[in-house]
């Protein structure tokens, strides 16, 4: 993988930058909990991830439209039984998950740092634009970017408007990201660059089953790595 050509170094937010993930999963436990005198609790799993996916075209992705797909999914499970107190714990629980504390992930406002002294540096993320906005400002890490892009997807599409807006060619380009379907692939099929730095923790609808063979692409344990990847130390 060749970086000499790098301009712009896009970084994915959602546990890329910081932790996110983990939030989604404990709240859809918490609401398995609460309905399982309906069904059984892998039953009431898959009845959640089957209405965010029927209701994604609609509601898109982040915090709130995963709560109201909780509640939609809760009034169908239990056939309309669950009462007002159980609609306002779910409430409660997408509260919750708003106000979470941002938990950086190791390592990458170093990386950060030392990427900026050379790089413009983007954010490239997906989801709610006030929750993804109010989440980069409690971060801190808001100052290391030049531009922030916030998109409903991250499709080829989305990738080529941002390398146009950048004003530089896609072999410039590099993103970084934890998910190969959202992050990676759609970057390397415009002929960008792409590292991939896995975490332990995938959404079923982000899950990529293909294999990737590009001179393009690198995956990399952890984002302090990045900074011995460009020579940086």
């Amino acid at each position: 993988m060749s970086l000499r050509d790098i301009q712009v170094i896009a970084f994915d937010a959602d546990d890329t930058l910081w932790i996110n993930e983990p939030f989604f999963r404990q709240a859809e436990a918490e609401v398995a909990e609460l309905l399982a005198v309906y069904l059984p609790k892998e039953e009431i799993h898959t009845r959640l991830y089957e209405m965010q996916m029927q209701n994604l075209a609609l509601y898109g992705y982040g915090i709130k439209a995963f709560t109201l797909s909780l509640i939609e999914a809760a009034i169908a499970i239990s056939d309309g039984a669950i009462d007002s107190s159980g609609i306002q714990q779910l409430i409660a629980i997408g509260k919750r998950m708003l106000q979470e504390p941002v938990t950086l992930l190791e390592g990458i406002e170093t990386t950060l740092a030392t990427l900026a002294t050379k790089y413009r540096l983007v954010v490239a993320t997906k989801g709610d634009l006030l929750d993804q906005q109010r989440k980069l400002e409690r971060s801190g890490l808001a100052s290391y970017f030049h531009h922030i892009e916030i998109v409903a997807h991250k499709t080829e599409k989305e990738y080529r408007a941002l390398i146009q807006h950048l004003d530089i060619p896609p072999t410039a380009f590099l993103m970084v990201g934890n998910s190969l379907k959202s992050d990676i692939v759609p970057v390397l099929n415009i002929g960008a660059h792409a590292i991939h730095i896995p975490f332990h923790t995938t959404w079923a609808h982000e899950q990529y089953e293909g294999t990737i063979d590009s001179p393009l692409f690198k995956q990399v344990t952890a984002a302090s790595e990045l900074v011995a990847l460009f020579s940086l130390k």
